[in-house]
């Protein structure tokens, strides 16, 4: 083999590895979780305990029909939140950063936070940087899970 085949054998190997290495990543991300088999209302309720263990206070879960875009309010000092929760099997997009948006003047809270078990699409990252709204996906609730013992 030559010096050339060598290199171009070794490059080969190099990327090989990376894209395998990418790939075991992206599996590990979408592994199923236990959040991910909850209904809505479930979902709900989960966060809130999640939050509650994180130091929020106040922590509420509205009603389930007429929230106003709103599934959960609460504070952490003098901050105040309103929260919508999406327990989805897809991204999220628009509509929940929209909904929280209206519903955080609804409620006159200071922050809009849109909490789900997925990742959101490009569209509503955008506009949710425009809005000032927070968004927390998949690994952020993850995160938070995996700092307490539920």
């Amino acid at each position: 083999m030559t010096k050339d085949q060598m290199i171009y054998l070794l490059i080969f190997l190099v990327v090989s590895m990376c894209v395998i290495i990418v790939l075991l990543v992206r599996k590990r991300r979408l592994l199923p979780l236990p959040m991910d088999e909850m209904e809505g209302h479930d979902f709900e309720y989960y966060c809130a305990d999640l939050l509650r263990y994180n130091g929020y206070e106040d922590v509420e879960v509205t009603k389930g029909s007429g929230d106003f875009g709103v599934d959960i309010l609460m504070s952490k000092g003098e901050v105040t939140y309103a929260v919508q929760c999406k327990c989805y099997d897809k991204p999220i997009g628009v509509k929940a950063v929209q909904e929280v948006y209206a519903g955080k003047d609804y409620y006159e809270r200071m922050i809009g936070v849109v909490m789900t078990n997925q990742y959101f699409t490009q569209p509503a990252r955008e506009l949710a940087s425009r809005l000032r709204v927070i968004l927390w996906d998949r690994d952020r609730l993850k995160n938070l899970a995996d700092s307490v013992e539920m």
